[in-house]
């Protein structure tokens, strides 16, 4: 057994992790601690569930409160990258009673919501910012933030932000941040460029990998149940969806996430729905009613595939097999997490066969498929109790438009009504809201627009798009002299070696 206590984490935090019943470190956390609280640039390697974001988010906030930093409008210190909104959000509440306890101040930075929050946070002033590439590069833009006074650096989930294409964004964002900084880089892989930011930023970094990103979880038990056609899957899903524990259902579509959930609460078993179509508002109030156990269904598209982690989810269900190994593996992940156990069912009509079995293999997930109807054996065992069924409120007829008068002669032109606003124009100059449509997996393209109206088109679950142009940075990658280094007393020696923070436990 590893406690906190005993890897040096500061007694402040300690009590806080005590509080949330945290005690004991996980494998990475136990691996890593060391080597991050004495200021060294770590890589991490772990799969979904395996604990990173405490693995990152205790050194962060400590070697910030040890280096005593001094909170600039503006000027971060300590800086998190993560590839999608719900993520930044998720990494925000895990680190916020950590660094409440060392006098830090948390904020976010992402698309798909207004940026005058954004703006009005980084005046007031921000010791730690989780952020989304896209928005950062914005506000960076803008001169709203700045990345000079970085002190520690985290990139979560680089692989995704690979996948996503986010790597040139994060590149001008890493070379904006001093070089003599700390770094710490969690992936599951080392693909698709993501070795090439280990190489250029990270100095000398200590490695530590705690199980493959294929590797199967002990805990968790993989199903495949075979249907005969479309109607025995409709009564087979509504079947899963009953049980009286907490459950995703992945769907391909956005479309289909809707109707499902639509469909389900229709038939008394409350569900709601998250995609790229919503907005961030309605995003979180699905995400709010799902972990506060109001409803205890949620039927996702792959955004939620990756970064979300609520406490308690006992089944993941493929409503239809993803299109590929990487994508099956992170949605089941969202259940037996942190040494919690679960189940995973995939769904799979005839036709689907043989893709499913060619997946399966890539994951190295071997289960016998079992041919089932919604009242087999092997379903009824694995739903358990069922919840009673909840009748569905009566929908709210929509309200009726007033109807206009007639247009006033003499009237302005250009097609604009009695307010005065154009109609089919966005108010405010710019996009309201920053409003985003977008969509983490198969390419579909969105468009948004940041409080300034400024516009962007991606693929991304991020409302702006990683630009292939050369980003403003403001302070940029620079060196720093003797002085600088001095006045941190901080920094890295001429040979590269970490100069700071190598006080003895007892002093943490």
């Amino acid at each position: 057994m590893t406690t906190f206590a005993s890897l040096g984490v500061p007694t402040a935090l300690v009590e806080v992790l005590a509080a949330d019943g945290k005690t004991e470190a996980f494998p990475i956390q136990a691996d890593t601690l060391t080597d991050t609280l004495d200021g060294a640039d770590v890589l991490g390697r772990g799969r979904t569930g395996s604990g990173k974001t405490l693995a990152f988010s205790i050194p962060l906030v400590a070697g910030l409160a040890e280096m005593e930093v001094t909170r600039t409008p503006g000027a971060p210190t300590g800086l998190v990258l993560a590839p999608t909104r719900e993520l930044a959000t998720q990494i925000a509440t895990a680190i916020e009673p950590l660094a409440a306890a060392l006098s830090l101040r948390v904020t976010t930075i992402f698309g798909g919501v207004s940026q005058k929050r954004q703006e009005d946070a980084m005046r007031r002033g921000a010791d730690i910012v989780v952020a989304c590439p896209g928005r950062l590069e914005d506000l960076v833009q803008q001169r709203i933030v700045r990345l000079d006074n970085v002190e520690i650096t985290v990139l979560d989930e680089a692989d995704h932000m690979a996948d996503l294409g986010f790597l040139p964004a994060v590149t001008r964002i890493l070379a904006a941040t001093p070089a003599d900084g700390q770094r710490m880089l969690f992936s599951a892989t080392l693909d698709n460029g993501v070795d090439k930011l280990v190489k250029r930023f990270l100095n000398k970094p200590v490695m530590h990998s705690v199980d493959d990103s294929s590797s199967p979880v002990e805990q968790m038990t993989h199903h495949v149940f075979e249907v005969a056609g479309a109607g025995d899957k409709t009564a087979l899903i509504n079947t899963l969806a009953s049980g009286t524990g907490r459950r995703i259902l992945f769907t391909r579509t956005k479309h289909q996430a809707k109707k499902l959930a639509k469909k389900l609460t229709a038939d008394g078993i409350p569900a709601v729905d998250l995609h790229g179509n919503l907005s961030q508002a309605q995003r979180d109030r699905s995400l709010a009613a799902f972990g506060n156990g109001s409803v205890r269904v949620l039927v996702a598209t792959d955004v939620a595939a990756r970064g979300v982690h609520v406490d308690g989810i006992e089944l993941v269900v493929h409503v239809d097999p993803p299109a590929e190994h990487k994508a099956y593996l992170h949605r089941s992940g969202r259940t037996a997490r942190a040494g919690n156990a679960g189940d995973v069912v995939t769904v799979c009509l005839p036709e689907q066969r043989r893709d499913l079995r060619s997946l399966l293999h890539k994951a190295k997930i071997q289960v016998t498929p079992q041919r089932v109807d919604a009242g087999s054996d092997a379903v009824v065992t694995l739903v358990g109790e069922r919840a009673a069924h909840v009748t569905p409120a009566p929908e709210q007829p929509a309200p009726q438009r007033q109807a206009r008068g007639p247009r006033r002669s003499g009237g302005q032109s250009g097609g604009r009504n009695r307010g005065g606003a154009r109609a089919g124009s966005r108010d405010g100059g710019g996009h309201s809201g920053g409003r985003a449509r977008s969509e983490q997996s198969g390419g579909q393209s969105s468009r948004s627009r940041s409080g300034n109206g400024h516009r962007s088109a991606t693929g991304h679950p991020e409302s702006s798009t990683p630009r292939t142009g050369t980003a403003a940075r403001s302070g940029g990658a620079r060196s720093r002299d003797g002085q600088s280094n001095a006045r941190r007393g901080n920094g890295r020696n001429g040979n590269g070696q970490v100069a700071r923070r190598h006080t003895s436990s007892s002093a943490r």
